[in-house]
């Protein structure tokens, strides 16, 4: 008899403690839930895809955020990943990149009572959210380097797509270079994508033979490949979007950091603190923190260029400077 009252008494317990436990999981807020669909170069890109993710990772240290992603080479379209983003139940839908619009329109057509966010593109629809960078800003200052530090007077840009956005790169470069070295002489070519170091390596060879001793790609995985030939070369080069210092430690004297892992952290932010995000439109420059120039490595600047490059920060941030006229 004792033994059964024991028995009765610790099945009683374990009732008791289970409706507590159900009790405490029903009273635990659920976790903000964020999806991306990554550019074509997907991760690895040690370039745009790995910033949007970095900050997605910060996102779930610091907010307590769950996140999953999907890559082009796994779905087969950015269609297929988005769909798949949509029916895990996320709350946030991010495209990344401005090659994910078509895609994504589509399917936030679909769905209107999900939210959707894409990063360098912007859409009309009610349910998408839009960020844009100003890069010709970056680049501008990269440009001024370049120019400021040639000795063959020929620098040389190298592109992924020739599509607008990157013509944003390219043009802001240029006027950077021009701006204090009219003379100097700017190559440039589109290599027509994201994700081939060894045609990158190829292109920066043939600009190097021509003379260029700066190059500047705004190219994902295929200016690694310029990097790299760079250092090989024994001649300079710039990153683009993450500060890219590492991969060539000889060559790379400086980046044009477009901040998307900033962001997108705090897009998620103000998603998790707020509920919701207030602003449907936002391009992000120099005032904004949203592109910046990294340290300058491996060269030195004189006390006089590093004051025209500090002025020229400080008036394109205050709006006092023009960078494409």
């Amino acid at each position: 008899m004792k033994k059964y009252v024991i028995l009765f008494t610790v099945a009683i317990c374990l009732v008791v403690l289970s409706a507590c436990s159900n009790d405490e999981e029903s009273t635990e807020p659920d976790r903000i839930k964020v999806g991306i669909m990554l550019s074509d170069a997907g991760l690895g890109d040690q370039s745009f895809s790995d910033m949007g993710f970095s900050g997605l990772e910060q996102a779930r240290d610091d907010l307590g955020i769950s996140f999953d992603y999907r890559e082009l080479q796994d779905t087969g379209t950015y269609e297929q990943g988005l769909e798949e983003l949509v029916e895990q139940g996320n709350d946030l839908v991010i495209g990344l990149g401005f090659s994910i619009q078509e895609a994504l329109e589509t399917v936030a057509k679909k769905y209107p009572d999900v939210s959707f966010l894409i990063i360098d593109s912007q859409s009309e629809l009610p349910n998408v959210y839009n960020i844009t960078f100003k890069e010709d800003e970056g680049s501008f200052l990269v440009g001024l380097v370049a120019g400021m530090k040639t000795k063959s007077n020929v620098v040389g840009f190298v592109g992924g797509e020739d599509v607008e956005l990157i013509h944003k790169f390219e043009d802001g470069f240029a006027a950077g270079v021009k701006a204090v070295n009219p003379e100097a002489k700017i190559l440039s070519r589109y290599s027509g994508t994201f994700g081939d170091d060894k045609l990158g390596e190829s292109i920066a060879k043939e600009m190097i033979t021509a003379g260029a001793d700066y190059i500047y790609p705004a190219a994902g995985f295929t200016g690694v490949g310029v990097i790299l030939e760079s250092q090989r070369a024994g001649t300079y080069s710039f990153g683009v979007d993450s500060d890219q210092f590492y991969l060539a430690e000889g060559s790379v004297v400086s980046s044009m950091v477009k901040q998307v892992d900033v962001a997108i952290y705090d897009t998620v932010k103000e998603l998790v603190e707020k509920g919701s995000i207030s602003e449907r439109d936002k391009q992000l420059g120099l005032k904004e923190n949203g592109v910046a120039i990294a340290p300058i490595r491996v060269i030195s600047l004189s006390p006089k260029e590093q004051d025209m490059l500090d002025q020229y920060i400080e008036e394109i941030s205050n709006g006092k400077a023009a960078i494409l006229e």
